[in-house]
């Protein structure tokens, strides 16, 4: 039953995160107006915001002008409520799922965002280095101190890699030291390593087809994101997987 509680917790957090997803860039508040349709602007009722399920019943279409609604209302929100029902089973109802399902909630927004615009929105990162900070003094996951090493080298490190590269923006390293807030300075280095490692994978085949060449920009933020979730997810075991494969220790 309390599975099923957490899933349903998660789809309503996803929901809100498409406002942010589509308001924070846009400069519109997240809290006001009430949610409506970007088409023929009228307000959106209870029954057309359940997760999900609405955008289902509706066939993706809105109720009132009939113009369709993007997919990524439904992804979102089922995918939020699916790694939030995956921490819980990970850490049950501790200080770790709190912890991790508040990054998660920043992580989803950011990468969709730099996805669609190539942007890592200041005031995700910035808010999230101040509650990765906060959290680090109110639970025990981390210190204080690796809170703040893990904003510093995660951060720095990627920006000494911005700078010999020249192929990332600030907002990846602004990003990264924000997990770093959250997950301290190894688990935040294991996440670009398993992001960095998961986007060789998916661009190679692309450049060897030539669709995407070296000097095109990639939004790096949902591979970070990707590393992050599969880190928390699976903890230590993935890079002990890798080390091990390629029998490095």
């Amino acid at each position: 039953m309390l599975n099923i509680l957490i899933f349903i917790f998660g789809l309503l957090i996803g929901s809100f995160l498409n406002v942010v997803i589509y308001r924070l860039p846009a400069g519109k508040s997240i809290v006001f107006p009430r949610s409506q349709c970007s088409q023929c602007q009228s307000k959106l009722g209870a029954k057309d915001l359940i997760p999900v399920f609405s955008y289902l019943l509706l066939g993706g279409r809105c109720r009132y002008c009939n113009s369709r609604f993007s997919l990524q209302y439904p992804v979102v929100e089922f995918l939020t409520g699916l790694l939030f029902l995956l921490l819980y089973q990970q850490y049950s109802l501790g200080s770790q799922f709190l912890v991790y399902s508040f990054l998660l909630a920043l992580l989803i927004p950011a990468s969709v965002i730099d996805f669609k615009q190539q942007i890592i929105p200041n005031q995700i990162n910035y808010f999230g280095i101040g509650a990765g900070l906060i959290f680090s003094v109110l639970f025990n996951h981390i210190s204080l101190f690796s809170s703040l090493l893990g904003i510093v080298a995660a951060g720095g490190v990627l920006l000494l890699l911005a700078v010999v590269s020249g192929g990332m923006g600030m907002g990846d390293v602004k990003f990264l030291a924000m997990i770093g807030s959250f997950l301290g300075p190894r688990l935040a280095l294991y996440s670009l390593f398993v992001g960095s490692l998961l986007g060789s994978v998916v661009l190679l085949p692309l450049m060897i087809a030539g669709i995407k060449d070296r000097k095109d920009r990639i939004p790096f933020g949902p591979l970070i994101t990707l590393g992050a979730v599969m880190v928390i997810l699976g903890g230590e075991q993935i890079i002990d997987l890798y080390l091990n494969l390629f029998r490095f220790n």
